[in-house]
């Protein structure tokens, strides 16, 4: 007996941070719905599928529809059985490559459909009000220049400022403040690294000065799902009161803004 060929959906994102997801129809027995489930939890989101065309069926995903930051799996459930994990069939996410916001709604949306080590589809979903989108960093002299630009706020001029915090982890919390060039929605910041003891520093900005809102810098706007083996950056050698430290930035496993510092 021939096995049966799994399901595969082809994706297509666009610009508004909308998804829609084609699926091919079987015989006998129609494709009911699309099931995206958060792995971190037990929220669950159903979309119907539609005929489009003799043997394709499609769910539609719009950017009005909230989905909560995590990683969701996909499935579909057939009218007479249990829901099937997805494969990834042809993927289109062009219209993310320039994707630029107008930030009027108070937030930014992403979802980028992705392939897990196990083949299987999964869509990678972030939702931040504010958010503090660089478009990467730049080494400079025993240090790093992060430039960006905020959606859903905008800088205050004369008290927006920067934070690099130390995680608890690495052996005591710790708070560095860097002063930010702000104008309007645009800013840039200069990383010292001699100013930093071993460690991983998040970097943080505050739009609005302290009695405003902490926003994660991180960088979302683009196709890639997960930047952590994607995006290397040069490591730089640096000697401090705390001895010849080593430092890099890197982006963490939900594409967010750190720098590692380690002791040599």
């Amino acid at each position: 007996m021939t096995p049966t060929p799994p399901l595969r959906a082809d994706c297509t994102a666009d610009s508004a941070g909308g998804l829609t997801f084609d699926v091919a129809a079987r015989e006998g027995g129609d494709t009911a719905h699309l099931m995206l489930r958060r792995r971190d939890g037990d929220d669950e989101v159903g979309l119907p599928l539609v005929p489009v065309a003799e043997d394709r069926l499609r769910a539609a995903l719009p950017s009005s529809v909230a989905l909560p930051e995590g990683r969701w799996d996909a499935y579909a459930r057939l009218a007479d059985g249990e829901p099937l994990r997805l494969l990834p069939g042809v993927t289109d996410l062009s219209s993310l490559a320039d994707r630029a916001p107008s930030g009027l709604l108070g937030h930014v949306a992403v979802r980028i459909p992705y392939a897990t080590r196990r083949g299987n589809l999964t869509v990678r979903s972030w939702l931040r009000a504010p958010h503090a989108e660089t478009d990467g960093p730049r080494p400079a002299d025993g240090g790093l220049t992060v430039r960006g630009r905020v959606y859903g706020t905008e800088l205050a001029s004369g008290a927006a400022y920067a934070e690099l915090r130390r995680r608890p982890d690495a052996g005591g919390a710790g708070v560095r403040r860097l002063d930010v060039a702000a104008d309007r929605t645009e800013f840039r910041l200069d990383v010292d690294y001699g100013t930093l003891e071993p460690g991983v520093w998040d970097l943080w900005l505050r739009p609005a000065g302290e009695a405003g809102p902490a926003v994660r810098v991180a960088r979302l706007l683009d196709d890639v799902a997960d930047k952590q083996p994607v995006f290397s950056f040069p490591r730089a050698r640096v000697t401090t009161p705390h001895g010849t430290l080593e430092a890099v930035p890197h982006y963490t496993w939900d594409n967010d803004l750190s720098v590692s510092v380690t002791a040599l």
